[in-house]
């Protein structure tokens, strides 16, 4: 069941948008690091400026991110941030055909391999950081359940991220870090 603050994107050019590495990386800058120009952005990510402005039109065109014109100082200041809300989808919301299928496919595939990534990484520093080590988790187990119990698990573990995403942080918190999270739920035999 759809809610008011999920995007369901249903075109492949907007999975396509969203599964360039690049790309990827702005919407997860314009994502926890709040609204940037292109040049902000390019200093962030460590590229041209030029590229950002491409994929900001990209990621514009598919509906990922849209202009903050009130943060602009003057009319040739372009402002971007994340537009709001949750993005979602599914292979079954882009039109049957066999490219869209393939593009929806390969953008599951992109999300999946830059979890895992972000997870290794993870793993190589996590030593340096004790307190953090302590408190990082993976979870994982085997559940019996019917599409529809699947669907209310998602929301159920969606509705905690939301709680937690939320909530109201002082902007001067030097205590909180960026912390990625991430949990998948699919059929499966041992």
């Amino acid at each position: 069941m759809p809610t008011p603050d999920v995007r369901r994107l249903t075109e492949a050019k907007a999975l396509a948008a969203l599964a360039h590495p690049t790309r990827s990386r702005l919407l997860d800058s314009l994502t926890v690091d709040g609204p940037g120009t292109a040049s902000d952005l390019a200093e962030r990510i460590g590229q041209a400026v030029g590229s950002i402005s491409h994929h900001m039109k990209v990621l514009a065109d598919a509906g990922l991110v849209q202009e903050a014109a009130e943060l602009a100082r003057d009319r040739r200041e372009r402002w971007w941030r994340i537009t709001p809300g949750r993005v979602s989808w599914s292979r079954t919301d882009v039109a049957q055909d066999l490219a869209s299928t393939r593009t929806a496919v390969a953008a599951e595939k992109f999300v999946l391999a830059q979890q895992t990534e972000r997870a290794y990484e993870w793993l190589e520093v996590a030593q340096s950081a004790d307190e953090w080590e302590a408190a990082a988790f993976a979870a994982q187990g085997w559940l019996r359940l019917t599409p529809d119990e699947l669907r209310q698990v998602n929301q159920e573990l969606l509705d905690v991220v939301d709680r937690w995403r939320h909530r109201d942080v002082p902007a001067d918190d030097r205590e909180r870090e960026s912390v990625f999270l991430f949990a998948r739920g699919f059929p499966a035999q041992p």
